[in-house]
Order: C-alpha cells, then structure tokens, then sequence
C-alpha cells in the first residue's frame, strides 16, 4: 500500500472521482442551465434538476469533509476540528447568500440558521449520544471546553434570533441598521476571542484530559498538507457556482411547488450538515466523544457568529429585508434544547438517556414544522 504522501494518477482518480463529476455537473448548469431551469421547468424535470444538484453538491460536501478530516488528523486537535468546522461554515455561508441573492424569503436565512442549530444539537448530537452510549456505556469528554462552546452559544442565539422580536426601530422580527453593524462587529470580535482561546491560549480546553501540548509535536505530518489543502479549495469552487442554481430551483419549488418555507431552510441544513455529521457519529462510535462534542458544537457557534453577520451584511449591502425573529414555539422550543445542553453536558459524562432527550427534540420541530 502507497503511503499517504505518495502520489499515483491512477489512486488520484480513483480517490478524487466526486471532483470530476461535480465539475461535469457544474459545466453543465454553466451552459444549459438557463435553458433548463427558464421560467418553470415543470414539475418532473425540475424534480430531476433538483435531485442532480442535490447529489452533486452533496457529494463535494462529503469530500470537503473527508479532506478536512486528513487535515484534522495532520494538525491534530484543536486545530484539526476547526478547519472542518471552517470548512463546513463556509459551505452555509455561500449557500446561505446565493440563496438570499436570488429568492425573496426575507425568513431563509434565520430558517436555515435554525434548522442547522436543531439538526445539530437534537438530531446529530441524540445519534452520537445514542450510538456512543449502547457502544461504550458512558463518555467522558472535556468539560471546560463544552462550557466553553455553550457559554458563547447560549447568549448569540438569544441576542441573534430572539431580541429581533423586542426591538423597536427594525420592524417586527428585523434588526435596524445600527443594530445590525452592532451585532455583525459583536459576533465576529467574539468568536476572534473564541479562536484565540481554542487555538493558542487554552487548547487542552478542547482535547481529552490529560492531553498536553507536546502531544501534538511529537509526530510528524504524515501526508502533503498543501496538496490536501489545494483539493479541499478545488471540491469547494462547484458547491459555490451551483449555489445559484439550487436558490433558483428552491425558490421555484416554493411558489410553485408547495415546499413549506420552513422545509427548504431544513434542506439547506441537511445539505450542509450531513457530512460533518457523519464525523461526529463516526467519532462517538470510536469513544472519541471529545471529537464529536468539537464538530458538533462548533459547527453551532460558527453558524450564528459567521453566517449571522453574512447575512446581515447582504441585508444591509443589497437592501435585502432580512427576518432574523424566530416565533414564539421556536423561541420555547430553542429554550429547552439550550438547556438540555446544559443539563447534558453539566456532569462531564454522556449516555443513551441524553442521546434520547436529543432526538426527542429533534422530532418536536419536525412536528412543528409542518403545524
């Protein structure tokens, strides 16, 4: 077997297929998908479209994902979570906008934000609990660091999708313009602080007891850092350029295929989610629920801190109206899965009850979304 750090075209091939395909699929919509999509591409064919991309956009995500994790396995924690975490918001972030540039649903980014709040923390952190828990019993991770992710979560998911509802000058449920500069310059300067905590100043926050700094020094890279690097940029270029093609199918879907609101914003989520995912359900079956608890809550606190100001910023550059108030059964609904979280993360240890609670949840918006 070739060591990592070789290379073989035909291994590169065989390895990187998602990459050919995903740019087929791109030179495809470049030159005919106007043609395709026009005004209202019926209903069977643009099913169809829709499905392509889906798959096409979903599959550079899971390879996004994949090279972020060798990267991750390179640079060891906590660095290695947070370039997937990166890697993974800046997927939301771009489709956030195409989506936003391209509809007109003042509601789709504070729904999407929400659903990638609830799919995390009920649906993908109850299956790694679950998983994790009838696997090895109970799981021990890092309580410093969870604090640490909460403690940010907690107070940005208030200020970012609640407060709208009790301002004032913005409209029901929107930011005026002074408060969205504030809130942009708020969440960024936190998470800078964030990441200077998590990278440099307390990084054994954020690995399992007993880690120290030289654990990460004491192996060397083992694979081409850079060629990883290059790849993961290249996966990314197709998700960008055909982000505009799903918003505009999305959007038809809408108004004229009877998609709930709600629903695309879960799609978006799902699309975005589902191989960061998969790493964190895949950690917590190896008993690595240190790494799990990293992905899946910084994937949390990276959506409200780096898309919430995107968004903010397209709203106030473009003149896009922007409805970042959630309503009062997702507000409660947010409440109690915040507080689960704490209740779940307050003793240092996981098991299947906790994965239960999760996933309970995780069905509550379901059910409500269709209410």
């Amino acid at each position: 077997m070739s060591s990592p750090s070789s290379f073989s075209p035909l291994h590169f091939l065989r390895r990187e297929w998602v990459l050919f395909t995903s740019y087929g699929t791109m030179l495809a919509f470049l030159t005919l998908g106007k043609a395709w999509l026009g005004t209202n591409p019926g209903v069977g064919f643009g099913w169809i479209l829709f499905l392509w991309l889906f798959a096409a956009m979903l599959s550079s995500s899971f390879a996004v994902v994949r090279l972020a994790d060798h990267l991750a396995e390179e640079l060891k924690e906590p660095l290695g979570t947070l370039i997937l975490t990166l890697s993974v918001t800046s997927i939301e972030v771009m489709m956030i906008s195409a989506l936003m540039l391209n509809g007109d649903n003042p509601a789709l980014a504070r729904d999407t934000m929400f659903s990638v709040v609830m799919v995390v923390l009920g649906g993908l952190l109850g299956l790694a609990l679950l998983i994790g828990g009838l696997k090895f019993g109970e799981q021990n991770f890092n309580l410093k660091g969870v604090n640490s992710f909460l403690g940010l979560i907690l107070p940005l998911s208030f200020l970012c999708l609640v407060l709208p509802n009790f301002t004032k000058t913005g409209g029901l449920g929107m930011f005026s313009p002074l408060h969205a500069i504030c809130l942009m310059l708020l969440s960024l300067t936190i998470y800078g602080v964030f990441l200077a905590v998590q990278t440099s100043r307390h990084r054994e926050f954020f690995n399992e007891k007993g880690w120290s700094p030289s654990d990460s020094e004491s192996e060397e890279p083992k694979g081409s850092i850079g060629r990883e690097a290059l790849l993961l940029i290249l996966h990314l270029i197709p998700i960008v350029l055909l982000s505009k093609q799903m918003a505009h199918l999305l959007d038809y879907r809408v108004h004229h295929g009877g998609l709930p609101l709600d629903l695309v914003g879960l799609i978006v989520a799902i699309l975005i989610l589902a191989p960061e995912g998969l790493a964190a359900i895949q950690s917590a079956s190896r008993n690595q629920m240190q790494r799990s608890v990293n992905v899946l809550l910084g994937s949390v606190l990276a959506t409200i801190s780096l898309t919430i100001p995107a968004a903010l910023a397209i709203s106030l550059i473009y003149e896009k109206p922007l409805l970042l108030g959630l309503s009062p059964s997702y507000i409660t609904l947010l409440a109690v899965t915040l507080g689960s979280c704490i209740v779940t993360f307050g003793q240092g240890q996981t098991n299947i009850l906790q994965g239960f609670v999760h996933l309970l949840l995780f069905v509550a918006y379901i059910v409500l979304m269709f209410d």
